[in-house]
């Protein structure tokens, strides 16, 4: 794609009144019920939606720039999740009651609960439906002149494995939908390394407490830090694993890094918190949770390929 200036947001999840103040923040302005900018687009990195209290106001602004191409958008895992919900399963037995391809346990309903306050689940629905066909209009990464966007992680061999299977814009088809849920098949491993990013398991049986209060035995990586990284900088967050274990180095074929030489690339997802600042000078997560009431978080990218921290803006 040809050259442009860019503002990449991060993950908004139902917070519209952070969205409009950042909007206006970078100088965009509303005319005909659209944010626009005389000069620059907004790329928006998926996780719009669950949790916060303004679903609909979020879509209805990022929906309308998008439309109007004021801005690009790629999908996030939430996104992903909640095509999922509302898609009945093909495969469910003839002679058992209907699924969905996620099954609606009282875990994914509440995590999912703020989009349904606000859209329902009946599948008649005309709003719903709008909102469904928008989430699969949404490509899983964008490469664009100079830059690389992503929600979660760039990972290369994933990108290009998927790069055959996905409609031309890099989208997904509801049979790929179909194919990619269920775990264990290399089409649902390669969307979750580019949507949620590579995880690994903890070490001697150990869990942790993540964000929703939810034990796990496994613990997200910090991709793009170098391969020469020990275990306890290798985690998000950091410091998981602790002790002689956090100490010792990862193993090169964890695959950990992204080399200097590549493009800037621009992410979500990690639940960073804090002044932002880049990870490494052509890496940025954008994800400061505003959904635990931090920030909403911005790059302004106008080309270059060191990222600074100067050109990062928040509400």
């Amino acid at each position: 794609m040809k050259s442009a200036y860019y503002d990449i947001i991060g993950d908004i999840h139902g917070y519209a009144d952070k969205l409009h103040d950042l909007l206006e923040k970078l100088g965009y302005e509303k005319a005909a019920g659209v944010f626009g900018h005389p000069t620059r687009k907004v790329i928006f990195l998926g996780d719009f939606i669950d949790r916060g209290p303004q679903q609909k106001q979020v879509l209805d602004t990022a929906m309308a720039m998008v439309h109007n191409h004021q801005a690009l958008a790629v999908m996030g895992n939430h996104e992903l999740n909640a095509l999922a919900y509302h898609t009945l399963d093909p495969n469910t037995p003839k002679d058992g009651p209907s699924r969905h391809l996620r099954w609606r346990t009282k875990k994914s309903t509440q995590q999912h609960q703020a989009f349904i306050d606000a859209y329902g689940t009946d599948p008649k629905n005309p709003e719903l439906s709008r909102v469904l066909d928008f989430f699969y209009s949404l490509p899983l990464w964008l490469e664009l002149d100079g830059l690389r966007i992503v929600h979660a992680c760039w990972h290369a061999k994933s990108i290009e494995y998927l790069a055959s299977l996905l409609n031309q814009n890099h989208t997904l088809s509801k049979a790929l939908l179909v194919a990619a849920i269920p775990p264990g098949s290399p089409e649902h491993d390669a969307i979750e390394l580019i949507l949620k990013g590579p995880e690994t398991r903890l070490p001697d049986g150990g869990h942790h407490t993540d964000k929703e209060g939810t034990q796990r035995s496994h613990v997200r990586l910090a991709w793009w830090m170098p391969p020469s990284t020990p275990w306890s900088a290798a985690t998000r967050p950091p410091n998981i694993i602790a002790g002689s274990r956090g100490d010792t180095l990862v193993p090169a074929e964890v695959g950990l890094g992204y080399s200097l030489e590549l493009p800037p690339v621009l992410f979500g997802h990690y639940w960073f918190s804090g002044q932002p600042s880049p990870l490494a000078p052509n890496v940025a997560c954008l994800d400061y949770s505003v959904a635990k009431g931090e920030k909403l978080c911005a790059y302004r990218w106008s080309g270059e390929s060191v990222l600074s921290e100067n050109n990062f803006v928040y509400a």
